[in-house]
């Protein structure tokens, strides 16, 4: 008979022992649901701004070089031959419209080329028409006559409207100048004094 109670106490020690370990598995795994929902959100958070970053890295880049490849491609550079133009770009003195081209074109992986909007003064239209001189800096001898000389400047002005892919922040659903769509507007803004 000693027996059974003895047995009956051990009994009861150890199934207060098991319901505690289940509780606090329980809690372990409310606090582990709260983990990884914070987890996430951080891998997700450096996702979006690491892009961000890369998008804003592109237009800076991309601004200088489309600036670097316009003042090369100046209005003397097919008699020196030394207009630096592949196909399907020109060969000659280069216009807005192929600065234009050329910045979409180098568009890379994750970049929409549809949200970019490269603008340039310093260079003929091209294909448009007319001319844009860049006022604020412009020597005097450059007119709207006579652009894209050696000695003019050529500025390109590039800007990406940037759109997080995960819900971070709330959608920019205006358009900011100089951007042409809705989202976030990158620019960046570079200029050159043409060389040929």
């Amino acid at each position: 008979m000693s027996g059974a109670i003895i047995y009956g106490h051990e009994c009861s020690r150890s199934c207060a022992r098991l319901r505690s370990r289940n509780k606090q598995t329980g809690a372990t795994l409310v606090e582990y649901a709260f983990s990884i929902v914070i987890f996430v959100m951080l891998i997700f958070g450096a996702m979006g701004f690491s892009h961000a970053l890369y998008a804003y890295h592109f237009v800076n880049h991309i601004a200088k070089e489309a600036t670097h490849w316009a003042a090369v491609n100046g209005a003397t550079c097919q008699s020196d031959g030394s207009c630096n133009g592949t196909p399907p770009m020109n060969n000659g003195p280069a216009s807005s419209f192929d600065v234009n081209n050329y910045v979409k074109n180098h568009a890379p992986p994750g970049i929409d080329p549809t949200k970019l909007s490269p603008t340039a003064c310093g260079v003929p239209e091209g294909t448009l028409g007319g001319t844009s001189v860049c006022q604020e800096s412009m020597p005097t001898f450059c007119t709207p006559n006579t652009p894209n000389v050696p000695g003019c400047s050529v500025k390109v002005q590039v800007s990406y409207a940037f759109n997080f892919i995960f819900p971070l922040l709330p959608a920019n659903t205006t358009v900011t100048a100089p951007c042409t769509q809705a989202g976030y507007c990158l620019s960046s803004t570079s200029e050159m004094i043409i060389s040929h």
